[in-house]
C-alpha cells in the first residue's frame, strides 16, 4: 500500500540539539543539518510500506518519511529516519516512475535522521518522490510515495529562454547560468528544454562566479566584497567578507591587503577553496604621468575552515610594465583550473592575453611561474602567426591530460584585438570571437590549434567552453555584437561543427553558461 502525504500543516519547529547532528559530518555538513533540523515541520508521519527482496527477511521497522517546503519554491526537503545504519537516496519525477534522483546521504552511525534537499523541479508541477534506503548487506527498502507541488517563480524579471535542437542526441545534464545584469535574476539552472529548475535570488550585484561544491552546496560570490556558501534551498551556510579575509591573512602572517574578490573560486576535492582576489598598489610608471593605481591578481588557498594556508601574488612574478590591455586593471584574472596530473594551478589572465601555470603542488609549491601560454609567452604556436593566439580569453578548461607534459586545453577566445594589434572596443565589427582547442607540449614548449570555430560575431567579455562526455563541445557567447542584449550557449559536434543544441537567452546576459551533470555531486541526469 502506498501512503501519500499531500497536505501537511506545520506544528511549529521541532526541538533540536547538537546531538541531532552526526559527529562524522564535516563542519559544512553539520551546519546544513542544524539549519534543516531547526525548521523541521511536524506532519504526516506513519508506518510505510516497503518493497524489495529483503523485505520479508528483515525485522527492521521504518516510519514513512516527510516532505516539506523550503524558502525556494522549486526545492523540497525530504526527511527520513532509519533505526539502523543506512544510505538514503531520493528518487523523484512528475509521476510515480520517478526518473531523477538526488545523491546518497548516510545516516548517523547507528541510524538516525537525514534531511535531503530535493531540487531540479519545474514550477507549478506536482512531483512524486520517495526514499530509497539501503542497509545491511545490500538490503533495499523503498519509502511510500509522497507528492510535492512546486510553486511559481518569484516576481523577479526572469530571462526568456529559447531552445533549438536539430533532432540529434545531445549530452545530458542541466545548464548552469551565471547571469550578469543586476536588474534581473542573478543565478539559475535550466533543464535542456529551457525550464528553470533552480535559482538563487538576492539583492547584490551579479555573481562572479557560481560554483557547485563537492559537499553538495554552492559557492557564490555576491558582488566583489563577499563569498558565500549556500545550500540548494538558498540558506546561507557561511560567508566571508574582504575585511574578514584580510584579518585572517594578517593572523596567518601575510602582508597582503585585498580590495576585492573577483571572477572565480576553485573548489578542490580536499575541501579547500582557491579564491581569486585583487590587490591594488601604486606605481610611478614611465609611460604614465603621475602615480598610477595598478590592480593585480592574488590567489588565496582557504582550508576547510576558510583559513588561508597558501597565497600567490601577480606582483611577485610578473612585470608591472607589461600591460597590453589596461594598466589600472593590470592582469584581470578570470578563471582558475586545477591540474590533476601535476597538482598545479592554471590561471587565465584576460588583460595579459595569457594562461599561466603556477607551481601550487597542492599548497606546497613555490608559486613560481612554470609557463605562460599566449602571445609573448613561453610557447611557439605551431603553424600560426602571433595574431592567431587568443586575446582577452575566458574560461579555459582541460580536455585531456594525455601523458606527462601533454595536454589539450579548450579556450573561449574573445578575440579582443584587431589585426593591427589595437584593443577592440566593446562593440566592434573588426573583431571576432571563437571557441578553440589547443594541443600543448609542455616539454617542447609548443602549442597547436587543433579545433576552432569562427563565429563571425564579437563577444567582448564573458564566455565559457567545455568538452562534454559525449564528445561534443559546448560554449557560451555572453554578449555577441551585433546581436546585443542576448546570450547564446551552443552544443556542437567536434567533427563537422554541427550545432545539436542551442539555448538563446534574452532579458539578461550569461557571463558563464555551462553544463553540469546535475545539482548533486556524482549524479548524472
Amino acid at each position: 500500500m502506498s501512503q501519500h502525504c499531500t497536505s501537511r500543516k506545520s506544528k511549529g519547529p521541532r526541538p533540536w540539539s547538537g546531538s541531532d547532528v552526526p559527529s562524522s559530518c564535516p563542519p559544512s555538513c553539520r551546519a546544513l543539518l542544524i539549519l534543516s533540523l531547526a525548521f523541521y515541520p511536524l506532519g504526516c508521519r506513519q508506518q510505510a510500506a516497503f518493497s524489495g527482496a529483503a523485505a520479508t527477511n528483515s525485522n527492521v521497522v521504518f516510519s514513512a518519511g516527510e516532505v516539506s517546503a523550503t524558502a525556494n519554491p522549486l526545492v523540497a526537503k525530504y526527511t527520513f529516519s532509519s533505526p539502523v545504519d543506512a544510505d538514503v537516496t531520493i528518487e523523484f519525477g512528475p509521476d510515480a516512475t520517478y526518473g531523477l534522483q538526488t545523491w546518497t546521504v548516510a545516516t548517523p552511525p547507528g541510524g538516525g535522521e537525514v534531511s535531503i534537499l530535493v531540487a531540479g523541479m519545474r514550477q507549478f508541477v506536482t512531483y512524486h518522490m520517495r526514499a530509497i534506503v539501503q542497509y545491511g548487506s545490500g538490503q533495499v527498502f523503498r519509502d511510500s510515495d509522497h507528492t510535492f507541488t512546486t510553486q511559481g517563480l518569484p516576481p523577479s524579471n526572469f530571462p526568456q529562454f529559447t531552445v533549438t535542437r536539430n533532432g540529434k542526441s545531445n549530452n545530458g545534464g542541466v545548464e548552469l547560468l551565471d547571469l550578469a545584469r543586476t536588474t534581473t535574476l542573478p543565478a539559475a539552472v535550466v533543464d535542456l528544454d529551457g525550464n528553470v529548475v533552480w535559482y538563487y535570488d538576492y539583492d547584490r550585484s551579479f555573481p562572479n562566479p557560481v560554483r557547485p561544491l563537492p559537499n553538495g552546496h554552492i559557492e557564490i560570490t555576491t558582488g566583489s566584497q563577499e563569498i558565500r556558501e549556500i545550500d540548494l534551498s538558498g540558506a546561507t551556510i557561511r560567508e566571508l567578507t574582504i575585511p574578514d579575509m584580510n584579518a585572517r591573512l594578517a593572523d596567518a602572517g601575510s602582508s597582503l591587503a585585498l580590495s576585492s574578490f573577483h571572477h572565480d573560486v576553485l573548489p578542490l576535492m580536499n575541501g579547500h577553496l582557491v579564491v581569486l582576489c585583487r590587490e591594488d598598489k601604486v606605481y610611478n610608471l614611465a609611460e604614465v604621468a603621475g602615480s598610477t593605481t595598478v590592480g593585480g591578481d592574488v590567489l588565496v588557498d582557504l582550508d576547510r575552515n576558510w583559513k588561508p594556508v597558501w597565497t600567490w601574488s601577480a606582483f611577485d612574478h610578473l612585470d608591472v610594465n607589461r600591460h597590453p590591455m589596461d594598466v589600472n586593471d593590470w592582469t584581470h584574472g578570470n578563471a582558475l583550473i586545477y591540474s590533476p596530473a601535476d597538482h598545479n594551478l592554471l590561471l587565465s589572465m584576460r588583460n595579459q592575453h595569457w594562461i599561466l601555470k603556477i607551481d601550487y603542488a597542492d599548497g606546497k609549491g613555490s608559486g613560481d611561474l612554470l609557463w605562460r601560454l599566449g602571445e609573448g609567452g613561453d610557447f611557439t604556436l605551431v603553424g600560426g602567426l602571433s595574431n592567431e593566439w587568443f586575446h582577452g580569453q575566458h574560461f579555459p578548461s582541460i580536455i585531456h591530460e594525455l601523458e606527462t607534459n601533454q595536454l589539450q586545453l579548450a579556450v573561449f577566445d574573445n578575440g579582443a584585438r584587431t589585426q593591427d594589434g589595437t584593443v577592440c572596443t566593446e562593440f566592434s565589427g573588426a573583431c571576432s570571437s571563437r571557441p578553440l582547442v589547443l594541443r600543448i607540449d609542455e616539454a617542447a614548449r609548443t602549442a597547436e590549434i587543433v579545433w576552432q570555430y569562427e563565429l563571425g560575431v564579437y563577444s567582448s567579455w564573458g564566455g565559457s567552453i567545455e568538452y562534454l562526455p559525449n564528445g561534443n563541445i559546448e560554449f557560451d557567447l555572453s554578449n555577441p555584437y551585433p546581436n546585443l542584449m542576448m546570450s547564446r550557449a551552443m552544443e556542437m559536434t567536434e567533427n563537422g561543427h554541427e550545432t545539436v543544441w542551442q539555448l538563446d537567452l534574452s532579458g539578461n546576459l550569461a557571463y558563464r553558461a555551462y553544463r553540469i551533470p546535475s545539482l548533486y555531486p556524482g549524479v548524472q541526469w
